[in-house]
């Protein structure tokens, strides 16, 4: 009988903690995405190293994440969702770029606020962009001396 009860109480806690490493999972990956948050778009030329689900900061602070990535078959360029809580409010002059934690680092979506009094509305196009730029091409660019 004590085998019994004390199997019960490890199994209750397996399935506790698998309970909650699902709800943490479906909250890192936006699987459980809240109404209040509302979608801007961008057109790069590379979104190199960004993927769905990539970090969107301001002032280095995580307030978003890439919910879309699409190529647009006319201009050959990277359109892309952002979503962003709706308390957050980004003027309309902003600028968004790609930028990288370093060397090492990964990449991520970058907004810069601007001085405007308005705001984008919700499903608005960003038009000030800056696409990734490849360290590699950088680099080969740097040793071979063909910048210019």
């Amino acid at each position: 009988m004590a085998e019994n009860t004390s199997e019960i109480i490890v199994g209750g806690a397996v399935l506790a903690l698998a309970a909650g490493f699902m709800i943490y999972a479906g909250q890192v990956t936006g699987f459980a995405r809240q109404s209040d948050n509302y979608s801007l778009h961008a057109s790069f030329r590379s979104v190199e190293g960004i993927a769905v689900g990539t970090d969107v900061r301001l002032a280095g602070v995580k307030i978003g994440s890439v919910s879309g990535l699409n190529l647009n078959p006319q201009t050959y360029r990277a359109e892309t969702t952002v979503t962003i809580p709706k308390d957050i409010q980004i003027p309309d002059d902003s600028s968004i770029s790609i930028a990288s934690e370093g060397l090492l680092g990964g990449n991520f979506v970058e907004i810069v606020p601007g001085g405007s009094l308005t705001y984008f509305k919700p499903g608005a196009e960003i038009e000030d962009t800056q696409g990734a730029v490849s360290l590699i091409s950088l680099l080969m660019k740097f040793v071979t001396g063909k910048g210019q």
